[in-house]
């Protein structure tokens, strides 16, 4: 019998990427045998048939195999050897520098740069690419899906696919922008200098000069803020045209004289929202043209409105920060009272006790009460008009008693003492909670921020990743829909925290 002929398949050097079925057929005169298969020359499997009946092989794992057949044939061994099976199942590997590539209409495009191809068994395959750039149009707007394909020689096909977004020609609407951002950076640059050498001068011949009466020397920041707010007047003057902003801005005046002295009503606090916005879509411009690139839409929108609603924010913790310092003040101004109540004093006397041994925002609101009594306004419609300024519910305890008192006359004493245990209970009370919910508030927090930390750490390690969601429909479906979840969520575990005593 020739060597060989015992297998239905001798040998497969080529490789293939599918199964390999093979019969092993012994001679009649075998009595017995075994087979032992090697698999990337290493045993991998081996049988022994204790007759001489067919064997059925499947070899279904990449590798390179070989198959020894040891026959025994009137009590002598012999040995018969297999060619080379081959199997490769692996894909090859496309590498791409980006999968989304922005190029400007009539700019050249190296389609192959940055493109690699490899594959474990045949190695580098970057010669075997093939693209469909001969049916895509590069010089017309749009994006193109430049498919890159590569097979290997067991006939394994990969393929990959880059969008080529072709734009619109920007180097003269980049120069402009970049110029004019240029130019405002050194006026600003060269007023400092100025300012600063005009400050130099100052110190030097100051020491030679007597010093004026009044000092009207105003510094850095101090003109920068001038300049600020005169600009912020103008913006006011032009948006307080629209009905609807003025609508807009009524929620706004809550925040008068508490968050900010200098404005005057909500309008204020609206206009400096909408410069802060352009602000912000300044600063985004600004590094986008240091990449030498233009701001797309989504990408003004996003500054926009981030730069509109901060200052909500500020301006929600400034708020809630006074409302918190009113309210712990609140009880040490009625303790002061009961005090005054107690040494025989009058109510009148009792608020001015209380102007000069606390400071803060209570003392101011406590100095308003004081002048509006001797002012000729009385005591009735100042606590009403306190009431009015600081809508506290402890507040309005102390404005009703004081009221009920003047028409019915009572014990001030025993009312203010009763007035000042309640708000005690009450802060201890809020105290309590505050220490058994903390761990709650602390992994809300987190959950809060784990979404943005999440989105902020995958952008810096592939700037591409959340792409697709601003350049597709569906993206953008899909991107409103978790910001609207988000939001829910956040209102919903708000509600659940908050605790009204």
């Amino acid at each position: 019998m020739e060597s060989g002929n015992i297998f239905s398949i001798f040998e497969q050097t080529s490789p293939v990427n599918h199964n390999i079925d093979l019969v092993i057929k012994p001679g009649s005169e075998t009595s017995s045998y075994f087979y032992v298969i090697n698999k990337d020359y290493k045993s991998y499997k081996n049988q022994k048939i204790a007759n001489n009946e067919s064997s059925y092989i499947t070899l279904s794992e990449t590798g390179e195999y070989e198959i020894i057949v040891y026959e025994f044939i009137n009590g002598e061994q012999k040995e018969t050897r297999s060619g080379i099976y081959k199997i490769d199942k692996d894909a090859p590997v496309i590498e791409v520098d980006d999968i989304l590539v922005t190029m400007q209409q009539g700019a050249s495009y190296d389609i192959m740069g940055g493109v690699k191809a490899h594959d474990k068994q045949d190695g580098d395959l970057t010669g075997k690419l093939k693209t469909n750039a001969k049916d895509l149009d590069f010089t017309t707007l749009g994006l193109k899906r430049l498919v890159y394909s590569v097979s290997d020689e067991a006939g394994n096909i990969t393929a990959k696919t880059v969008n080529v977004n072709v734009t619109r020609g920007t180097t003269s609407s980049l120069l402009i922008v970049q110029s004019v951002i240029i130019f405002i950076l050194f006026v600003i640059i060269l007023l400092i200098f100025r300012l600063r050498k005009s400050i130099r001068i100052e110190k030097r011949i100051s020491k030679f000069a007597i010093d004026p009466i009044y000092d009207k020397s105003e510094s850095l920041f101090g003109k920068v803020l001038k300049l600020y707010y005169r600009f912020l007047t103008k913006v006011r003057n032009v948006i307080s045209g629209f009905v609807t902003l003025k609508k807009y801005s009524k929620k706004y005046d809550k925040y008068v004289y508490i968050v900010n002295r200098v404005y005057k009503d909500g309008l204020d606090f609206v206009a400096s929202k909408i410069v802060m916005a352009f602000l912000f879509v300044f600063i985004a411009a600004f590094s986008k043209t240091l990449q030498y690139q233009l701001l797309r839409i989504y990408e003004i929108g996003l500054p926009l409105l981030a730069g509109f609603f901060v200052p909500d924010i500020v301006y929600a913790i400034s708020y809630k920060r006074y409302k918190s310092k009113i309210e712990n003040d609140l009880l040490q101004a009625i303790m002061i009272m009961n005090n005054a109540f107690k040494s025989g004093r009058s109510i009148t006397q009792a608020i001015e006790l209380v102007t000069t041994e606390l400071d803060g925002p209570i003392s101011e609101q406590f100095k308003k009460l004081y002048m509006e009594i001797n002012l000729g306004l009385s005591i009735e419609d100042a606590f009403k008009r306190l009431e009015e300024r600081l809508p506290l519910e402890e507040v309005s305890y102390l404005t009703a008693s004081i009221t009920i008192l003047n028409k019915t006359g009572g014990n001030i004493i025993k009312v203010f003492t009763s007035i000042e245990n309640t708000l005690f209970n009450k802060k201890k009370l809020k105290l309590e909670l505050k220490s058994l919910t903390g761990s709650s508030r602390v992994i809300s927090y987190i959950l809060f921020a784990v979404p943005i930390l999440f989105a902020v750490f995958i952008t810096v390690l592939d700037s591409t990743y959340f792409v697709p969601f601003f350049t597709t429909s569906l993206g953008l479906i899909l991107l409103g829909v978790m910001i609207v979840i988000y939001v829910v969520y956040i209102i919903f575990v708000i509600k659940i925290m908050k605790v009204k005593i």
